[in-house]
């Protein structure tokens, strides 16, 4: 190689450095609106309740108050509601991911009279607030005594608004399938639900994660409906407890409230960055098919 050919190699190598490098710049930069939150929540639920309104404000606590999250206990049966809001997103997300799944896969694959009509019929309730609902729910929930009790959480969940973004996910995905592939399977002997449980669903891995992600996001974060349907604190969902963390007076315990609201996010950070992957890919393939 020439010397001329290795000096434009060089510079070459040296702009891609400082473009990577300008690129990595900006990205943080941008992050920091997100991130920053996060850790004042963090460093305050560690402060006492006068150092988190000082001003100008601190980053990191001059004393570690370790006992505020021993302190949560104190305000609210906090291990059973965490307990609550965990059984209760988990039941949501696999039903969601069931029905989700069985429908998307009848309107992407099974021809029936109606199926686009059913289909757009089914994306209006997305149009539909959970406010519209919530007096008729209660009102129904109440005459057959399901009141104070997780039932009216899980059920309308599993197949409301969840099971419907859902089922437009899973129906995009199956429509993007190879119908050889079910062609095959027919030539083996296999009927409708053999085609469905052995060869469409293990192949919608991404989708599957996605809905149920978003499914355990829209429970875990649900306010609404545990405010209305709840009464006893030890049937109470996390949302819902972190509003009940208060002193005598009703004024907010604010760094044990900061406590419990670092614990409540562990979850989602948790569920989110082992599905990361499969959710971006299932969502940046759910457009791809009409």
């Amino acid at each position: 190689m020439s010397s001329e050919a290795m000096t434009a190699a060089r510079r070459r190598s040296r702009e891609a450095t400082v473009k990577k490098g300008l690129l990595y710049g900006l990205m943080l930069a941008l992050s920091v609106p997100f991130v920053l939150p996060l850790v004042w929540m963090v460093s305050s639920s560690l402060k006492p309740i006068s150092e988190i309104f000082t001003y100008p404000p601190t980053l990191l606590p001059s004393e570690w108050h370790w006992e505020n999250y021993a302190r949560i206990s104190d305000y609210q049966p906090f291990a059973r509601q965490y307990f609550n809001s965990l059984y209760i997103a988990a039941l949501v997300s696999a039903g969601s991911v069931v029905v989700s799944a069985m429908a998307g896969y009848a309107f992407a694959r099974i021809r029936f009279v109606g199926r686009g009509f059913m289909f757009v019929l089914l994306l209006t309730a997305l149009l539909m607030p959970s406010e519209v609902v919530i007096i008729p729910l209660f009102r129904f929930f109440s005459d057959i005594g399901w009141t104070d009790s997780h039932l009216p959480l899980i059920l309308p969940a599993v197949f409301g608004g969840n099971a419907v973004f859902g089922t437009f996910i899973m129906r995009q995905f199956f429509l993007g399938l190879p119908a050889e592939l079910e062609e095959s399977g027919r030539l083996d002997g296999l009927g409708r639900f053999g085609l469905f449980f052995r060869i469409a669903l293990p192949l919608a891995g991404p989708s599957l994660s996605a809905v149920a992600l978003l499914s355990f996001l829209h429970s875990w974060n649900s306010f609404l409906e545990p405010l209305v349907f709840l009464r006893t604190p030890e049937m109470f969902t996390l949302p819902l407890a972190l509003t009940q963390i208060v002193d005598l007076q009703g004024a907010p315990v604010w760094n044990v409230q900061l406590a419990a609201s670092t614990l409540t996010v562990l979850p989602v950070l948790a569920v989110f960055l082992v599905a990361q992957r499969w959710f971006i890919k299932s969502i940046v393939n759910t457009g791809l098919k009409g």
